[in-house]
C-alpha cells in the first residue's frame, strides 16, 4: 500500500470533503480517501504507486488549493 499526504486549502465543509473524496476515488488503483476539511488534510491510499502530480490536479481543478511543504 502506497499512503500520499497533503494539505489542501478551500475546503470548508464535509460537502467540500466528499467532492475530493469522490473525484479522488474515481483515479484508478485509489482505495481509499480520507478529507478532513478542520485538518485541511486529505490522506489517499493506493495499492500500487501512484502520481501525486495527477492526484493535485484533480484536487486543484476541483477549486482547492495544494499547500506546498518544503
Amino acid at each position: 500500500m502506497k499512503k500520499i499526504d497533503l494539505k489542501v486549502n478551500g475546503m470548508v465543509c464535509s460537502g467540500c470533503e466528499n467532492r475530493v473524496k469522490n473525484a479522488l476515488m474515481n483515479i484508478e488503483g485509489v482505495t481509499k480517501v480520507n478529507a478532513n476539511h478542520k485538518k485541511c488534510l486529505v490522506t489517499i491510499t493506493a495499492k500500487d504507486e501512484i502520481d501525486k502530480n495527477n492526484i493535485e490536479k484533480v484536487i486543484e481543478n476541483l477549486g482547492y488549493e495544494i499547500i506546498k511543504e518544503d
